[in-house]
């Protein structure tokens, strides 16, 4: 039963990872269900259960606490199957069959949801990918519109590296299906927003762009910790994807010739690798640097990531944390000396689909920023702003010259926030949030008019684990 006209309206808020998970899709998640009740949106949260921490996702009880009090959460209340790898993992990508993950989380979902209440909306979370076809589903089931987020765009993302091209194609052709029996497709930036527009299955469904962001009230109040002029303190915070760099580089032959990969993508520029030999170069050059810059890592690191740190040079240079709650997180973001922003590397030309989230949010801290990017989204917001030192993404030369540029620069100087406010003004979750509820506005309104199309075939209930 659908709310009456004025009345709060209830969403059924799919999402895979929420508190106590931490990490950039958590927040997204967060900040969305904290601020849509003051839009006249109800959430209920279905996720996972309460479980253990790995890599991709750490605990976070920052993020926890900034859930609104009497959110609705319906846990799913089978136990997580573990993670499979090594070979079964690549023969289920190769045949594409169900993996037990998407098993266990369709099956969950689908169990859960219809128990949590009555519902206006569907909204899903992506990724995992497997929640598309259950939220098509259980609109078909409930009879309510179902909203898709893709917070990467699945089988656009230039990133995503298939078994052969035929895999990729196969994906393409499964996400334009299951996504054409949405209401509405929201993408993470424009320029995959506009790749899914061209998708022809998705020609009749409503495609915005609704990037990540940044919580203005996480930068309120002084600097806990005030930059240093006397040492410049790099630092980044989030993932370093060295490993799937080396592979990737490692099967570059073979990759080429079955086509799963996009052509000229180097992911290795996705970490410290270049960093490091750009300081190694610069202080080759200038020796008294070794005494001026440390590199701080905050998140967890895979032994690629420290094997690479070890082989450097000067390793007493580097200072890790492992994964910082968020808050800790942004102390070091607002602390530091010059922020490091890489991005995977593409020939000139491609723009690249994605953002990193960490871009808005060191937008925010009004920090220098050192940003190795490709043509795309994110280097033409970070063109645009103050204090950005901005070089390709494999360019070791440019960055020993912005380091040194930043160096050279008077104490004063290197201390002074940079002037962003108006650029990043419409990134600010409240706003984005904003954004979101009229989407979901127009779903509703479209829904009274039409009958919101729950006539369409829904995709079939099954998915296959990707990337």
């Amino acid at each position: 039963m659908r709310a009456a006209a004025g009345a709060v309206k209830r969403v059924l808020f799919l999402s895979y990872y929420f508190p106590p998970m931490g990490g950039a899709g958590v927040q997204r998640s967060v900040k969305f269900v904290r601020h849509l009740p003051e839009l006249g949106y109800r959430p209920t949260v279905v996720t996972a259960p309460i479980a253990g921490a790995d890599r991709w996702s750490p605990r976070d009880a920052d993020l926890a606490s900034e859930l609104p009090p009497g959110l609705d959460i319906a846990r799913i209340s089978s136990p997580q199957p573990p993670a499979i790898g090594g070979a079964r993992r690549r023969l289920e990508r190769l045949l594409r069959t169900t993996s037990p993950f998407a098993r266990w989380w369709m099956d969950g979902v689908a169990e859960t949801a219809p128990r949590a209440g009555e519902f206006d909306l569907i909204y899903a979370s992506m990724s995992p990918f497997e929640t598309a076809p259950v939220a098509a589903g259980l609109s078909r089931e409930l009879g309510i519109p179902w909203v898709a987020d893709l917070r990467d765009p699945w089988a656009l993302d230039e990133i995503a590296v298939y078994p052969s091209r035929i895999h990729r194609a196969l994906e393409r052709r499964r996400m334009a299906g299951v996504l054409s029996t949405s209401s509405a497709v929201i993408m993470n930036t424009d320029e995959a927003a506009g790749a899914a527009r061209r998708l022809p299955k998705l020609a009749h469904v409503s495609v915005r762009a609704i990037p990540n962001g940044y919580d203005a009230a996480d930068f309120e109040g002084p600097v806990a910790v005030q930059p240093d002029p006397a040492v410049l303190d790099i630092v980044h915070t989030g993932y370093l994807h060295t490993a799937m760099g080396l592979r990737h580089r490692s099967g570059g032959r073979v990759r080429r010739i079955l086509g799963g990969a996009e052509p000229g993508v180097d992911f290795l520029s996705r970490s410290h690798v270049h960093l490091l030999r750009a300081l190694e170069q610069l202080i080759a050059a200038r020796p008294a640097a070794r005494l001026e810059l440390r590199l701080h890592l905050a998140g967890v690191l895979s032994p690629e990531d420290e094997a690479v740190i070890e082989q450097f040079a000067y390793p007493e240079l580097v200072r890790t944390y492992g994964y910082l709650p968020h808050a800790e997180s942004l102390t070091l973001v607002r602390s530091a000396g010059l922020l490091f922003l890489p991005m995977h590397d593409l020939p000139p030309g491609r723009r690249a689909r994605i953002v990193p989230g960490k871009t808005y949010e060191y937008l925010a801290s009004e920090r220098p920023i050192l940003a190795a990017m490709p043509d795309g989204d994110a280097r033409d917001l970070v063109q645009a702003a103050d204090r950005v030192e901005l070089c390709r993404p494999a360019d070791v030369d440019g960055m020993a010259a912005a380091v040194a540029r930043e160096l050279d620069r008077p104490a004063a100087d290197r201390t002074r926030p940079a002037d962003r406010r108006s650029l990043i003004a419409p990134y600010e979750r409240r706003a984005l949030t904003r954004r979101l509820a009229a989407v979901f506005d127009d779903v509703l309104d479209a829904a009274d008019t039409t009958g919101d199309g729950r006539d369409r075939e829904a995709a079939p209930p099954e998915s296959r684990s990707v990337g």
